[in-house]
């Protein structure tokens, strides 16, 4: 099959960029794979100070792989793969940094979450979709909690409403909204080469203590809540009318 994610090195740089036009990045089986494969290849790498999710096309992520689970018999594969990537990108040690230049709807969230530094661009827009169907943003909320305060996070995890770059910084998901996303990855790319290998290792974990402590208590009770949800009758209706564009059975008439 085609190679969905790419990796490349580029003076001490490794890029691992989304390539799923077909499903708009969701995170198949072999998506999810790939980018783990890479994670771990940039991990025991010394040449590699700092990894950056990237993407083609116009949607960065757009979640999990809706068709897939269906086709997998249930959602239990899935949100376990969910679970292993964001832990993979949160303990490595090495800094990672989104960059978005695209639309990012519900678990591509968690994936943004995940990384140390996020970057978006003018047309990125975000939405935490999940409970317009009949799901929650439960795995999701290991890596977006701590970024965001609980107002934002109530908001946008409630209504599932789009923002933009902008309203993301100022929700404390990202970290820049610039007008030009590669152009603030390249500078920060170019301070972190200045950065000591020691030094990045033993300065990640000083931040990601607070996510690793949501994962060591919450992993397995939110994986348990999201595998139920996807299973239920309402959720079934919902992804159903996802696929279909139609409105769901609870949508006003």
């Amino acid at each position: 099959m085609p190679e969905l994610v790419h990796y490349t090195v580029d003076r001490a740089i490794a890029t691992a960029e989304l390539d799923s036009p077909d499903n708009r990045n969701a995170l198949s089986a072999q998506l999810v794979g790939e980018l783990t494969a890479h994670l771990e290849a940039a991990g025991t790498d010394p040449a590699v100070r700092a990894v950056v999710i990237g993407h083609t096309g116009r949607t960065f992520c757009a979640g999990a792989d809706l068709r897939e689970s269906a086709a997998e018999g249930g959602p239990e594969a899935g949100t376990r793969r969910m679970l292993a990537l964001l832990r993979a990108i949160v303990v490595l040690p090495k800094p990672v940094i989104a960059r978005i230049d695209g639309h990012v709807r519900a678990g591509g969230l968690g994936l943004v979450g995940a990384c140390d530094i996020a970057v978006a661009g003018p047309s990125a827009t975000f939405a935490f979709t999940e409970a317009r169907l009949g799901l929650a943003p439960a795995i999701i909320s290991l890596t977006t909690l701590g970024r965001m305060s609980q107002r934002w996070a109530a908001r946008y995890y409630l209504t599932g409403e789009t923002f933009d770059a902008d309203a993301a910084r100022t929700a404390g998901l990202i970290t820049s909204a610039v007008p030009d996303a590669a152009a603030e990855v390249a500078t920060i790319a170019d301070a972190l080469r200045l950065c000591s290998p020691q030094g990045l290792a033993e300065t990640k974990p000083l931040t990601t203590h607070a996510t690793l402590a949501a994962f060591d208590e919450r992993a397995e009770q939110v994986q348990a809540q999201s595998a139920r949800l996807f299973g239920s009758a309402e959720a079934r209706e919902g992804m159903l009318a996802f696929l279909e564009k139609r409105p769901p059975a609870w949508a006003p008439s």
